[in-house]
């Protein structure tokens, strides 16, 4: 054989060897990820994994991927979705018109007025240059709660109160200090609120709230809404009557826009905040329609941007507090593949918070390895689910749903178990 003819040899015995190396390592990730799903305590529960190449578009590996789960907060992600493909770079905060020397104005939905971490006052401080303000509230055909959720969840700082104006994230935030005593906001609230040891934060039906004489950390309680409450805080605020009206006048209705829709979002994700995730889908409704309408926004969702869902969800809510939510994994695959696809890559990584071993992080906790993991969590009662994407040590991205539903052992079993899969993709693939 002449010296001409051996690089042909030696480059396909190289391209041989390759992949021999990758289909051997394929089946060994393959019987590893297996593994890891039928171990013993797992088998009495429901287990769903669909990992998808994010360049190639092929599946990896697929268990359960087009069975319906409890999807709890991986809701969120198609929010998430919802929100980037109907929302504005600035969220509209209010609408108004002005007729007869009359500002009227209605609400969005815009979640982030006085927020307890947001602390946007973009609307308070234009509106304490105006004069003479009305205040219609009947722009909408929402429930207080969203459809299937848990009425005894009704004082708990993660079931705050749906509302067209919300203030305060309509929660009451209170603490108390030895040196400081009570502290209340809003302030409001303070002759409402008895140091006093109780079963629950508030009464069910009144907005009387408790807080334990031993309790130390700061309570979120949410308070139930209401037209003249919330005209008694906009005009506290506001340092100015605020009036209610029955009616919006026809003509030209403008809107003011607010802050960043991202940094709404973002705290959404992380914190897996149920409040910002409800009124962030109310909010995106009202670019449909003059009344804000979770449904509405749903309908369009499914009927324009989802539609090619290869399992139709059934999905009622923003925030997957409702056990009526269904998905399956390839659902969520295909929604995140969505997002890779007409998301710039930066700005979708700044928003999809990391997952450690143990939960949503801040900062990386694995100090054995890069940041890998970038993905929402979703957990209720026996159900435990993460979904997002997996960026290999050999510079791959790979697409996941990990759908974990029905178990009797304690969630951080299944967490773990979550991460030590997830970390064979990460080295392996």
């Amino acid at each position: 054989m002449s010296s001409k003819n051996k690089p042909k040899h030696n480059n396909l015995t190289i391209s041989l060897l390759v992949l021999i190396f990758t289909l051997t390592s394929c089946v060994s990730t393959k019987k590893t990820l297996n593994s890891n799903l039928t171990k013993g305590t797992l088998l009495n529960s429901f287990h769903g994994l669909v990992v998808v190449d994010a360049k190639t578009q092929k599946d990896v590996f697929d268990l359960n991927g087009d069975k319906y789960f409890t999807p709890a907060s991986n809701i969120k992600i198609v929010t998430l979705y919802s929100v980037l493909k109907l929302l504005p770079e600035k969220v509209p905060t209010l609408t108004y018109t002005v007729q007869n020397d009359t500002l009227f104005i209605k609400g969005t939905g815009d979640p982030s007025w006085l927020h307890p971490y947001l602390k946007d006052s973009t609307a308070i401080q234009w509106l304490k240059n105006q004069n003479n303000i009305t205040l219609y509230t009947k722009n909408h055909n929402e429930d207080r709660f969203g459809p299937g959720w848990a009425w005894e969840d009704y004082d708990a700082y993660f079931s705050p109160e749906k509302s067209t104006l919300p203030l305060y994230g309509n929660v009451v935030t209170i603490s108390n200090s030895d040196s400081l005593g009570l502290d209340v906001s809003p302030a409001y609230f303070l002759n409402q609120t008895e140091l006093k040891e109780a079963p629950f934060k508030r009464d069910e039906l009144r907005n009387h709230l408790y807080m334990d004489p031993t309790e130390k950390d700061t309570l979120e309680v949410p308070f139930i809404t209401s037209d003249s409450l919330t005209i008694h805080l906009l005009s506290e605020v506001l340092n100015n009557e605020v009036r209610l009206t029955n009616h919006f006048p026809k003509g030209d209705q403008h809107t003011l826009y607010g802050m960043e829709t991202d940094s709404i979002v973002k705290l959404m994700l992380l914190k897996s905040d149920n409040f910002l995730a409800e009124q962030l889908l109310l909010t995106a409704s009202s670019t449909l329609s003059d009344t804000l309408s979770t449904k509405s926004a749903i309908d369009y969702m499914m009927e324009n941007h989802l539609n090619d869902l290869e399992q139709q969800p059934r999905w009622v809510d923003g925030s997957g507090l409702s056990r009526y939510n269904l998905f399956t994994p390839r659902s969520f695959v295909q929604i995140l593949q969505k997002l890779y696809a007409e998301v710039p890559e930066e700005r979708l990584f700044n928003l999809i918070p990391m997952w450690g071993p143990d939960s949503t992080v801040e900062s990386w906790e694995d100090a054995t390895t890069e940041p890998f993991l970038f993905a929402k969590s979703g957990s209720v009662g026996n159900n435990y689910n993460l979904s997002g994407y997996v960026k290999t040590r050999s510079g791959k991205l790979l697409i996941f749903s990990f759908m974990n539903n029905h178990f009797r052992v304690p969630s951080i079993e299944i967490r773990r178990n979550i991460y030590e899969t997830l970390k064979v993709l990460y080295e392996n693939y």
